[in-house]
């Protein structure tokens, strides 16, 4: 266990409730609670500590949404998902947490800055359906994912611009993130970022992000998705902007 204050564990403790909640309601708070991490914790150690209560909430996620994944978009997702994964691995194992941490922040702005273009020009989800979007947000997700837990905007920003309904991008959001964090772990435990110590870690503070994920369910059922797609972006962007500082 980290040796860490009141005010530290406090921290820690919003992050796991966000985490949970962004599992089941808006996913944006899930980048969030990764820059709260990062403020009590390094970069590297916070990702392993927190991969683990990410698949808490990813199987909270699926039990909640199973039935309204989007799986042919799915589909065409991971292999690049996976590339991109392979890729932060190498990354990770050569950079520093300020060169990481700097790197995902430039990549979110940048993804909410298509995602407006997009927007503007009407063209959000016919570009969203196109093999070549998919393939670069594939390749982005794993890439973030695996370097600093942070492909929830990337994918959220993708499935936006697809269209698809609330439900739907809770469905599929849930058995991507389901996939990928399980697939991440060997690369996690291989980099030493899973340690018997994050896995106590894990089993202490997991009540957390149930109580969040519950809370999501709760909260989500009463959001209209002009709402759920603000809330989404505004969190992304506070996010990236702590992750550049």
């Amino acid at each position: 266990m980290p040796s860490l204050d009141v005010a530290q564990w406090a921290v820690l403790l919003l992050s796991l409730l966000l985490v949970g909640f962004s599992k089941t309601g808006v996913s944006g708070a899930g980048t969030v609670a990764i820059a709260l991490f990062a403020l009590v914790l390094p970069t590297k150690s916070s990702t392993g500590m927190l991969l683990p209560l990410l698949l808490v909430g990813d199987v909270v996620a699926v039990a909640s949404y199973r039935r309204h994944a989007d799986w042919p978009r799915l589909l065409r997702l991971f292999p690049w998902v996976a590339a991109g994964v392979v890729a932060g691995a190498v990354v990770v194992r050569w950079v520093d947490d300020a060169q990481m941490r700097r790197l995902i922040g430039a990549i979110l702005l940048a993804i909410i800055a298509v995602h407006f273009w997009n927007r503007r020009r009407g063209h959000g989800a016919s570009l969203a359906h196109h093999r070549t979007v998919a393939a670069l947000a594939g390749v982005f997700s794993g890439f973030a994912t695996m370097t600093a837990n942070a492909a929830g905007p990337i994918m959220a920003l993708y499935l936006l611009a697809a269209g698809l309904p609330m439900l739907g991008f809770l469905g599929t959001s849930a058995w991507f993130f389901l996939t990928i964090n399980a697939f991440k772990v060997p690369f996690s435990v291989g980099l030493g970022l899973i340690t018997p110590a994050t896995l106590v870690f894990a089993a202490v503070t997991a009540p957390a992000v149930l109580v969040g994920a519950a809370a999501g369910r709760v909260i989500v059922g009463r959001m209209n998705r002009t709402w759920f797609e603000w809330v989404t972006l505004a969190l992304t962007f506070v996010a990236a902007v702590r992750l550049l500082l």
